[in-house]
């Protein structure tokens, strides 16, 4: 099976630098590990705990058919009295 994972660097503060949030949209699933590769692990943990805990217990495993990642820009907008 295949899911796509979006990485988000943490820099929050919550967890210390270097670390990135893994998150697999068609699931919404999120997971963290140190560095793209750590988290990318972390990532495949999760999923396939996941599934192993769907299947125990007879229900459907949600397989993603396709995804599209854009990136928009947005302008600071003005508030007016």
């Amino acid at each position: 099976m295949n899911y796509s994972i979006v990485f988000d660097q943490v820099d929050d503060g919550s967890l210390p630098d270097g670390f990135f949030y893994a998150h697999v949209p068609a699931l919404g699933l999120t997971t963290h590990g140190k560095g793209l590769d750590g988290a990318r692990a972390a990532a495949v943990d999760l999923l396939t705990l996941w599934i192993a805990e769907k299947r125990a217990n007879g229900e459907p495993v949600v397989q993603e058919r396709e995804a599209y990642f854009s990136r928009v820009e947005v302008l600071d907008a003005v508030v007016g009295a």
